[in-house]
């Protein structure tokens, strides 16, 4: 369908046409999920077919049936909620699940549990049932080498589908490790696609705050494991 309501760009990601790959739907509003498209394109490592589904109409402030602005015909492993109208989202979630297909919804407030909805992005816990997704994108997870209390090397095993941690990972290397812990949360906020603005009265940080603590205290774990006389100073510091 295009009527105005939604653009759909189908097998949009780099490698398209290939094997195995995951099929994931992005459906998104306003654009807003520009940042994380690029971030799946660049770091997947041509794991993913991505078909995004834009929604570009006006949208009154309630819609009681969502089915003339979402698409109903859903092929895909795993869909990506990044609208910005809650009905939407409450109907987005409702068809999936009819269709058994998992969602993540970051950051929203949707009363049916069918969806994964971790706080932001990169807070998103590993889960099998989100595939290939769950193992590349999410909760920061680092290896690190170390050489003579510098940080030679960071290996990102998993991050933000933003990009913010690969980004910000480049940024700490060379430096000694206890300042690259604080600088790594520092450089992951300014890389990050978060709305700097919200609040959550849970967390006490914004998204943007709340990402620089994430991604800092998973690189103080990766260095913990491979150097535990850090393990105090990384604690002092966290």
């Amino acid at each position: 369908m295009n009527d105005g309501r939604h653009d759909r760009d189908s097998c949009a990601a780099a490698g398209c046409g290939k094997k195995e790959m995951q099929r994931i739907m992005v459906v998104q509003q306003d654009q807003k999920a520009e940042r994380k498209i690029e971030g799946i394109r660049e770091y997947g490592k041509g794991a993913f077919q991505l078909d995004v589904v834009s929604i570009t109409s006006d949208l009154p402030p309630v819609i009681d049936d969502g089915c003339p602005y979402l698409p109903q015909e859903i092929s895909a492993d795993l869909v990506l909620d990044y609208l910005t109208h809650l009905d939407l989202s409450e109907d987005l979630v409702g068809i999936c699940e009819e269709k058994r297909i998992p969602v993540v919804a970051s950051g929203k407030k949707i009363s049916n549990r069918w969806a994964y909805i971790p706080p932001i992005c990169c807070a998103l816990p590993r889960r099998s049932a989100l595939g290939l997704y769950g193992e590349h994108f999410g909760a920061p997870v680092f290896e690190v080498m170390i050489d003579e209390g510098m940080i030679k090397n960071i290996e990102v095993i998993r991050g933000a589908p933003c990009g913010a941690t690969w980004k910000a990972v480049e940024k700490v290397v060379g430096l000694e490790v206890c300042e690259a812990v604080v600088r790594l949360g520092l450089e992951t906020q300014f890389f990050c696609s978060a709305d700097p603005a919200g609040w959550d009265p849970i967390m006490e940080k914004s998204p943007v705050h709340f990402a620089g603590a994430l991604h800092a205290r998973a690189l103080a774990r990766a260095v913990k494991k491979i150097a535990p006389d850090y393990k105090n100073k990384l604690e002092e510091l966290l």
